[in-house]
């Protein structure tokens, strides 16, 4: 099953999104089930969140990784939203 995994960064986080980010793809690398990620920007420009797709068992494997994700441990995240999503196109 898929899930996208949206989140918002904490106002003035973007250190720690920068300082964490090698962890963070390491993770995504190591774990095999990201499908698509990318960071959402602000009008700057500057990385403020992230889209996530999971291709994982079901809700509560997908609420693990977040929680696991080294951005969510370094405390980066002001929200966290995980949904059930299916590909349609692409």
């Amino acid at each position: 099953m898929s899930f996208a995994l949206i989140t918002r960064d904490k106002p003035g986080a973007l250190q720690i999104r920068k300082d964490t980010r090698e962890a963070h793809l390491e993770y995504i690398e190591a774990t095999g089930v990201v499908t698509m990620a990318g960071p959402f920007l602000d009008v700057n420009g500057e990385m403020d969140g992230s889209l996530v797709i999971l291709d994982v068992a079901d809700l509560q494997a997908a609420q693990d990784w977040a929680e696991n994700d080294p951005y969510a441990r370094a405390g980066l995240f002001e929200s966290v939203e995980i949904r059930a999503w299916k590909k349609v196109i692409g």
